[in-house]
């Protein structure tokens, strides 16, 4: 495996050499936005040790998707990532509504069906904050999240 600081800079070295070789991304800038966000939050939640098994994790017996999925030492994390450019209208960790943690709790059913029924496991919220995408991100963990609102 890669340290985390090598495997980074390859991934921005290939995302300049995209920009500067494929078509734009047709996607809306908030969507860009969270993209990058839960890009740098995986990082960061490497240099605090977690050990990152999936991303993006989607079960086709539900809806919604949990961004990333690691352990903590010993607990299985199911992690909500929260990108924004500014503070103004809502913290980035109170944007998991009550909606999104029953979709997250419902996914995370599913996933822990493949494993023992004894295995710790708990909700982190991550919220990533940037002045402009170029700059260095602000990120939080919040542990141990409730799922229920």
């Amino acid at each position: 495996m890669l340290p985390a600081g090598l495997t980074r800079s390859i991934i921005h070295g290939l995302d300049w050499v995209a920009l500067r070789l494929l078509p734009a991304d047709p996607r809306p800038r908030h969507q860009r936005t969270g993209t990058h966000g839960e890009e740098d939050a995986y990082f960061h939640l490497r240099k605090l040790g977690y050990v990152m098994v999936a991303r993006n994790f989607r079960s086709p017996r539900c809806r919604g998707e949990i961004d990333l999925i690691g352990w903590d030492a010993d607990v299985l994390c199911f992690i909500e990532v929260k990108t924004r450019t500014s503070r103004d209208v809502k913290t980035a960790e109170a944007a998991v509504d009550r909606h999104k943690r029953r979709e997250v709790a419902e996914v995370a059913r599913e996933y822990m069906r493949r494993l023992p029924p004894t295995c710790q496991w708990r909700f982190d919220i991550v919220s990533v904050y940037y002045e402009n995408l170029s700059s260095r991100p602000q990120i939080e963990v919040f542990r141990n999240a409730s799922l229920s609102a």
